[in-house]
């Protein structure tokens, strides 16, 4: 899971027993958690005696590498923590803040999860989210082609096409 804003109603949420036992339900056995900048604190578990291994951190100068390891990633609709899961192809739930005003986030994640590149929710939905999550329903994100719009921009300085 992850996110670098204060999102603590996801942090609480992934950190509930239901939601932490659904995950083992599914298959998982670690839980990481970016808690970011905010107040809720998750508890710890080694495994032992809970069904997931469970830890957290604030901050990591480079967090590519928990993602590249991951199996699912639970974010928040943040667009650059979105762009950079999908272009890991990994699977993905993503959980609105609806706490935002101006919630922009709210539409890219819908209509992501429209198009099926990934799963929405909400706090208060995402233990129902994962309990009946399919991930084969998951369309991989097509890479970006840049092509088009450097061929436009080499247009516009004048240089030949190649």
């Amino acid at each position: 899971m992850r996110g670098t804003t204060c999102f603590d109603a996801l942090v609480s949420v992934v950190d509930t027993q239901q939601v932490k036992e659904e995950l083992a339900r599914k298959g998982y056995t670690d839980l990481l958690i970016q808690m970011g900048r905010g107040t809720y604190i998750p508890s710890k578990s080694p495994g032992e005696d809970g069904p997931l291994t469970v830890n957290y951190f604030t901050f990591s100068p480079s967090i590519a590498d928990y993602l590249r390891s991951s199996s699912l990633i639970i974010s928040h609709a943040g667009s650059g923590s979105i762009f950079e899961s999908l272009r890991l192809s990994k699977p993905l739930i993503v959980v609105v803040n609806e706490d935002l005003m101006d919630n922009h986030q709210s539409e890219l994640a819908e209509e992501l999860a429209e198009r099926k590149h990934l799963l929405c929710a909400r706090p208060q939905t995402l233990y129902q989210t994962i309990k009946t999550m399919d991930l084969e329903y998951i369309i991989p994100y097509p890479p970006a082609d840049a092509k088009p719009v450097a061929k436009i921009m080499n247009r516009f300085l004048g240089f030949p096409d190649d």
